[in-house]
């Protein structure tokens, strides 16, 4: 149900075409909530059916789209509506627990990977925190924004340190097993 607000979201912030959404969101949403232009075009066209959005009278071939005030509503509604987190699922953390039943060959390549996955995110919010953020705002429209920058940060560095510690851990010799 998310992608549906981030639409929401971004045309309150500012009208856009399709095209100049997508790409809105390919610069920043993306961060925490990835979409195919297809989807975007796709749930464009149910929020103007479900009378959330509509497109604005225009000479061009692109249709720009507003928010109507049930758009807004919704959007504020889902702002409030309580939601529990989502169950994590991660294909890496599987692998870890399937080579602890048939071994690790191979792995560590896989983790140093995505360490450096992440750390190449992680040194990409921070770039942004330095351009974006400097000297802070208190508007809370900015610092909300960076408290979402702020998110992505922490995860990023969590992975990192994690990744380290998971990479030091294969590395460690395997004690012989002990007769009992």
């Amino acid at each position: 149900m998310s992608l549906p607000h981030a639409i929401l979201t971004a045309l309150i912030e500012k009208p856009s075409s399709g095209l100049e959404l997508t790409r809105r969101i390919d610069k920043s949403i993306r961060y925490f909530w990835p979409a195919t232009h297809q989807q975007v075009y796709r749930e464009l066209g149910r929020l103007e059916e479900a009378g959330l959005i509509r497109a604005l009278p225009s000479s061009g071939p692109r249709k720009e789209y507003e928010v109507l005030p049930a758009g807004r509503e919704e959007l504020v509604a889902w702002v409030a509506r309580p939601e529990d987190p989502k169950p994590l699922r991660s294909s890496l953390l599987l692998r870890l627990r399937a080579a602890a039943v048939v071994g690790s060959d191979g792995l560590a390549a896989e983790l140093e990977r995505h360490r450096a996955l992440h750390q190449a995110q992680l040194e990409e919010y921070l770039d942004i925190e330095r351009r974006d953020f400097t000297p802070r705002s208190e508007a809370e429209k900015d610092r909300l924004q960076h408290l979402v920058l702020q998110g992505g940060i922490s995860l990023e560095s969590h992975w990192v340190s994690w990744l380290d510690a998971a990479l030091a851990e294969l590395a460690r010799p395997a004690p012989h097993d002990q007769p009992r």
